[in-house]
């Protein structure tokens, strides 16, 4: 009889520390996965895009009656294509654009009194390198390369006269990685396109006219 009772009591006991062992199991708490990092955003490839903004600058005309200056401003919107090529996280590039512009200002001050003068730039293309170093989707950049562009100068009773001109530009800006293969960029352009001579008949008199301007835009690319 006392057999019969420790064998029953030494299975009570099993089947408690059983039981329990399996409630502790359902109560301790599974192992949670590795955190794995999603991977660096990379730059390389081929891009194209849209881009606008606005334009502010200064025209300086100078003739054998003196030199005038004048401020000139406007808009410009158009196309870009480019190409990006990540090394660790610095970023070359070659970019280039061509913009439809409406540049202008006028004065009828100084060598101009009485006759009005007047400069306007209808397009405006460059083509750059870039260089930037990228935090991941963040990617800050300088560039600079060649500036063409038209430039017309006119005077009040005159035709005026228009010239493609050849210069330079540099600047800066930020590009982000929006979603899948779409970026958006803020841009800071400083564009000289040196001096043009317009000559009579027409304008009065032979006249050199200085054009720069200074460009804020944004666009938006799509990367291939």
């Amino acid at each position: 009889m006392k057999k019969v009772l420790l064998a029953g009591v030494g299975m009570l006991a099993l089947g408690i520390a059983s039981a329990s062992a399996a409630d502790l199991g359902r109560r301790m708490p599974a192992k949670a996965p590795a955190y794995v990092s999603p991977p660096l955003y990379n730059w390389t490839g081929f891009y194209v895009g849209v881009n606008g903004g606005g334009a502010f600058g200064h025209s300086e005309l100078n003739n054998v009656f003196g030199t005038q200056g004048y401020d000139v401003n406007g808009g410009l919107v158009g196309g870009t294509l480019g190409y990006n090529y990540q090394v660790g996280q610095w970023v070359f590039g070659l970019e280039g654009d061509v913009d439809w512009a409406d540049i202008s200002g006028s004065t009828s001050s100084g060598i101009c009194a009485g006759l009005s003068c007047s400069t306007k730039n209808d397009w405006l293309a460059t083509a750059r390198g870039r260089v930037g170093y990228a935090f991941d989707r963040f990617l800050p950049y300088v560039t600079g390369g060649g500036a063409f562009g038209d430039v017309k100068t006119s005077v009040a009773g005159f035709s005026g006269q228009t010239t493609t001109q050849a210069g330079w530009t540099a600047g800066g800006g930020l590009e982000f990685a929006i979603n899948g293969p779409w970026t958006a960029k803020v841009e800071y352009l400083y564009v000289n396109l040196g001096k043009d001579t317009c000559g009579t008949p027409n304008c009065p008199v032979s006249t050199t006219n200085d054009f720069h301007t200074n460009i804020v835009r944004a666009g938006i690319n799509y990367r291939f």
